[in-house]
């Protein structure tokens, strides 16, 4: 039989405050290790809103929800806000990639919105709607 020998461990802990003030412990992974902590943040709504597009039409196309009618009572939201959900299935792939790889935001307001996004799902030209996202995508200041 093998004797159990000692071992030490060491991880760093940062203490910040959560929700309603309650502290909350993150670690920043095994200290010799080199790891980063895990990305801070969260996803973009009009990320999450492309997404959903997506996973909503799949959903349609493999006939595991009848229409997007039947989408829009499973998810308690009205039958115009599924259409302009879906809506966002309507732009340029590119414009769909870079949405739905915008970076985190980890903290304030999203950088770009569904409000900004708006007028650019109008658009049924996709020359029109790049020429639109690369107004919103990179503004002048």
């Amino acid at each position: 039989m093998s004797k159990a020998t000692p071992m030490k461990v060491e991880i760093e802990v940062q203490f910040d405050r959560g929700r309603r003030g309650r502290k909350r412990a993150s670690t920043g992974g095994d200290a010799n290790s080199g790891a980063t902590p895990a990305s801070r943040g969260r996803l973009p709504r009009v990320t999450r809103l492309m997404a959903l597009a997506i996973r909503f039409e799949y959903l349609v196309q493999t006939g595991e929800v009848a229409s997007y009618a039947e989408l829009a009572r499973l998810g308690h939201v009205t039958r115009a806000r599924m259409t302009q959900i879906m809506a966002f299935l309507h732009l340029a792939p590119d414009i769909q990639d870079a949405l739905l790889n915008l970076p985190p935001v980890e903290r304030g307001r999203d950088p770009i919105t569904e409000r900004d996004i708006r007028p650019i799902l109008g658009e049924a030209a996709w020359g029109s709607q790049r020429e639109a996202w690369r107004c919103i995508s990179n503004p002048v200041r």
